[in-house]
């Protein structure tokens, strides 16, 4: 394990920097407008939601009212923090935030271990490099789920890529009470293990195959025994707005922001991702080379992005567990002469901590 930490070691830098870079922009930046640091990243917006399930638990009731229902908010983290609430002298927005920190490192490892085994150490390290410059990445070290959930997917789908079929299924599994995008990882595993059970039985990838979707099957079924009704997890989902219709609302939100209204910058910079993270997955799929797993992966959270009828700001978070997708770029740049890749990663990341001030002390939404 120790060898394997200093050959990740390069990366694992890397990120640690671009990503204290982010934090310190923010600190400079919401200091001049008297904002409080510790407010923005362990207690704002969602981090709040996961705080107060870890402090008093879930509904039992549906209720009427838009956007109120805790019981959208999937399980993992707020029982990560009741737990190391009750083991460490810390408050719950502090345990919430290491546990994020924490984990975006264990992410990074993990998508630099996938890089590595199909590319090299290089686009390994790229790859990591371009998942910490992400415009929203400062989402990595707030007290959210995106962190801990990309850390799962990732190493359960090294663990794919490697034949560790039950440890992909757990692994799996615990993605899908981390994230509603759950169903992505599991699908990731399932059918990559289905597959290879046509040319040769093996009972662990049966077993990993099984494993995948518990996660996700026994939240969304602990919702509908709460609500006492079947459909009670996705009940809770259109109180929140949020159904599949297959893009239709994705292309009306798009309609009104960029035909009705003047947007955002913010919305602008969603609305390109959401293009970005389309055309790199026709990249992946037209270039060759990306393994089934990555593919069903990022294809489905893909989908589930774009086909959402939700509202629209949080979609380029949404995406950020995505690293795959990214691949393309990371083998260009891994092309590149030293000195213009280190250029290029670097006015990636002084934009990626320029955009993260933005998000947290101009856009007035949640990220």
């Amino acid at each position: 394990m120790l060898s394997a930490l200093r050959h990740a070691a390069p990366a694992l830098l890397v990120y640690a920097a671009v990503r204290a870079l982010g934090v310190l922009v923010l600190a400079v930046w919401a200091r001049r407008e008297h904002r409080g640091l510790w407010h923005l990243l362990a207690e704002s917006w969602d981090c709040d939601w996961y705080l107060r399930i870890a402090a008093h638990g879930y509904a039992d009731t549906l209720g009427h009212a838009f956007d109120t229902n805790n019981l959208a908010f999937f399980p993992l983290l707020p029982l990560l923090i009741r737990a190391g609430d009750a083991l460490l002298p810390a408050p719950r927005g502090g345990v919430g935030l290491a546990i994020a920190v924490g984990c975006s490192f264990l992410a990074a490892w993990g998508i630099f271990k996938i890089g590595d085994r199909l590319h090299g150490r290089r686009a390994g390290a790229l790859l990591v490099a371009l998942w910490a410059c992400l415009p929203v990445s400062l989402v990595q070290w707030m007290g959210y789920t995106e962190s801990l959930f990309t850390a799962l997917a990732a190493w359960s789908l090294y663990a794919v890529l490697t034949g560790r079929w039950v440890w992909a299924g757990a692994l799996a599994a615990l993605a899908g009470v981390t994230r509603p995008t759950g169903i992505a990882v599991a699908a990731a595993v399932s059918v990559t293990a289905l597959l290879a059970l046509r040319s040769r039985f093996d009972a662990r990838a049966l077993a990993g195959a099984l494993l995948a979707p518990l996660g996700w099957l026994a939240y969304v079924g602990w919702v509908g025994a709460r609500l006492g009704r079947w459909d009670g997890y996705f009940a809770v989902q259109r109180l929140w707005h949020n159904e599949w219709d297959g893009g239709i609302g994705t292309l009306r939100w798009m309609k009104k922001l960029f035909l009705v209204e003047r947007p955002q910058l913010f919305l602008v910079m969603v609305t390109i991702v959401l293009f970005g993270a389309l055309l790199l997955y026709v990249m992946s799929l037209t270039g060759g080379g990306q393994p089934l797993p990555l593919l069903v992966f990022t294809g489905l959270l893909v989908a589930i992005v774009l086909g959402s009828s939700g509202v629209y700001f949080p979609r380029a978070r949404f995406l950020l567990p995505g690293f795959p997708l990214l691949l393309p770029v990371a083998l260009a740049l891994a092309r590149l002469r030293t000195g213009a890749m280190v250029a290029v990663v670097s006015g990636a990341a002084l934009a990626s901590a320029a955009f993260g001030g933005h998000m947290l002390l101009v856009w007035l939404g949640p990220p």
